[in-house]
C-alpha cells in the first residue's frame, strides 16, 4: 500500500489521544529531569497540531509522519522515565518488575 486511508490516519490520531490522556509527568519538581519532560510533551502536543494542520490540508502523508514523531518523544519519554504510563498499549515501554 502506497497511501494511507483516512481509516488509518484516524486509529493513529485516536492512539496519540490515549496516549496524552495516560501519561503523566513523573520526574521531582524543580529537577533537570522535570524540565525534560516538559519539553518531550511539549514537542509530541507540537508534532499533534502539525499532524491535525496536514490532514486538514489532505496531505495525509506528512500528517502520518507527524503523528509517528510525536509518539517518539512519547516512548523516549516513557523509556527515560519522565513520564508515567499505565500501559504498554500506547507505548513501547515497558516496566520490568522486580
Amino acid at each position: 500500500m502506497r497511501e494511507i486511508s483516512d481509516e488509518k490516519l484516524t486509529k493513529y490520531f485516536d492512539i496519540a489521544k490515549n496516549a496524552f490522556e495516560d501519561l503523566k509527568v513523573h520526574p521531582p519538581k524543580g529537577s533537570h529531569m522535570e524540565r525534560v519532560a516538559k519539553d518531550y510533551l511539549d514537542m509530541a502536543k507540537r508534532y499533534y497540531e502539525d499532524a491535525k494542520y496536514f490532514r486538514e490540508k489532505e496531505d495525509y502523508v506528512t500528517a502520518f509522519a507527524s503523528l509517528n514523531y510525536l509518539h517518539g518523544y512519547l516512548d523516549a519519554g516513557a523509556r527515560l522515565g519522565v513520564f508515567k504510563v499505565s500501559t504498554t498499549e500506547y507505548f513501547a515501554f515497558e516496566e520490568e518488575k522486580g
